[in-house]
């Protein structure tokens, strides 16, 4: 009853908050003589904290309607491309001039970990100048009704393939964090196959490819506990009225609350502070940490057997490294990987992935060629900044754009002057 508990507290709350905002509004009315004091600023900020820590966060916009590209600014429109119950596909169509040539195909897998794909935004943003980018849009489970079926680990592997036939070929997949497993599940199975879809480079960012190495806190969670434990405490039916009405999921709080437990002390700063900028009337700041929050508050269910059958085979059993992992039937063999290219990317202070865990993926993909392959490890980032921020923009993106680019097999590789980071 956890989860009804919960949604009976956020609607009990709601006239709370409803009132709240009003008298915010109130106290911030440049005609009410109390809002150019110390003590309206304040209560404004007090109110306007209270309501924004009470509220439920609803999936936000990417909100790229344009970029740059080869300095002009272009155009740039959503479309959903491919549809199945449990996710779409985002193509950030940009306007380009006819006759351009063309730039490298991308499918970027975002993490079903919580998160909405915005969360991808900035990863986004940065490589739109240069790629034809599409971007998995991940659906709240709660949304989905119990008659559209179960989604797993296995059925997400499954996607990653079709979408990369859907996209056809010459395209470079990137898995960043938690898709890191199944994207390159898919490549080792499209490969041993020989099928000639299989795309021409994949990138692994701060991914968990084998979880012994550095184990960090999250890891280590994983393997005290038998699955039983999370099945037992974690997993809950989705309540009434929601479309997913008794679908069990892994709620979207739970794990939010998770990641903020690791690092309370941050967000309780932050909010402070956030305090103090309202009272200051610091609107720049106050709007950053608005712009953060309002991403990283909005969260989504994952499906039971999704989230159950990832802790068991990546993090407690450890199937892909060791070579055991299966998908129907079939064993997953990252050897058979021959004709793409691998990039893993790691950031320096990852307290989720640890250092190494993704560079993994270089020691199983034993028959990749030593000309189609690089590991970078970008220094001072934790795991937010190895696909967001400003190191990323400037330090790790061009490094994906240059490496996609050479290992194309219809584009000529662009020579690019990157500084800065360590690669191997």
């Amino acid at each position: 009853m956890f989860y009804q508990l919960y949604e009976m507290n956020h609607a009990m709350m709601a006239p709370w908050r409803t009132a709240a905002d009003a008298m915010r509004l109130a106290f911030s009315n440049p005609m009410n003589p109390v809002s150019h004091t110390y003590f309206g600023r304040a209560a404004a900020a007090g109110l306007e904290v209270f309501e924004r820590a009470t509220r439920r966060y609803g999936k936000p916009e990417f909100g790229l309607a344009e970029t740059v590209v080869d300095g002009q600014p272009v155009p740039v429109k959503e479309k959903i491309v491919w549809r199945a119950p449990f996710c779409n596909l985002i193509h950030f169509a940009r306007s380009l001039p006819k006759g351009r040539a063309a730039d490298p195909k991308v499918l970027v897998v975002a993490p079903m970990s919580g998160h909405y794909a915005t969360l991808l935004r900035g990863t986004v943003e940065a490589l739109l100048p240069h790629s034809d980018i599409y971007i998995t849009d991940w659906i709240d489970a709660r949304m989905v009704p119990l008659s559209e079926g179960t989604f797993d680990l296995d059925d997400y592997i499954d996607y990653v393939i079709q979408m990369l036939h859907h996209l056809g070929p010459d395209t470079h997949v990137i898995g960043v964090c938690q898709p890191a497993v199944p994207v390159l599940a898919a490549v080792s199975l499209m490969e041993a196959e020989g099928d000639p879809l299989a795309p021409s480079s994949m990138t692994l960012m701060g991914g968990p490819i084998d979880t012994r190495i550095n184990p960090t806190a999250v890891n280590q969670l994983a393997e005290q506990r038998p699955i039983e434990w999370f099945r037992d405490n974690v997993i809950m039916p989705v309540p009434w009225p929601q479309p997913g009405f008794m679908r069990m999921v892994y709620p979207g709080f739970l794990q939010l609350s998770g990641f903020m437990s690791m690092n309370l002390d941050r967000h309780l700063i932050a909010h402070k502070e956030f305090f103090a900028h309202l009272v200051k009337n610091d609107g720049d700041a106050a709007d950053k940490h608005r712009d953060f929050y309002d991403e990283y508050l909005a969260v989504m269910d994952l499906t039971a057997e999704f989230y159950l059958q990832t802790v068991q085979v990546v993090f407690v059993q450890h199937a892909l490294p060791k070579g055991e992992m299966m998908h129907r039937g079939k064993r997953v063999d990252p050897s058979a990987i021959r004709r793409v290219a691998l990039l893993t990317v790691e950031g320096e202070n990852d307290d989720i992935s640890g250092v190494g865990q993704t560079k993994a993926a270089q020691t199983i993909c034993t028959n990749i060629p030593e000309h189609m392959r690089m590991h970078y490890m970008q220094p001072d980032v934790g795991h937010y900044g190895v696909f967001n921020g400003s190191r990323f923009r400037r330090e790790i993106a061009p490094r994906i754009v240059a490496f996609q680019r050479e290992h194309s097999r219809h584009l000529k590789p662009v020579k690019q002057i990157i500084k800065g980071g360590k690669s191997a």
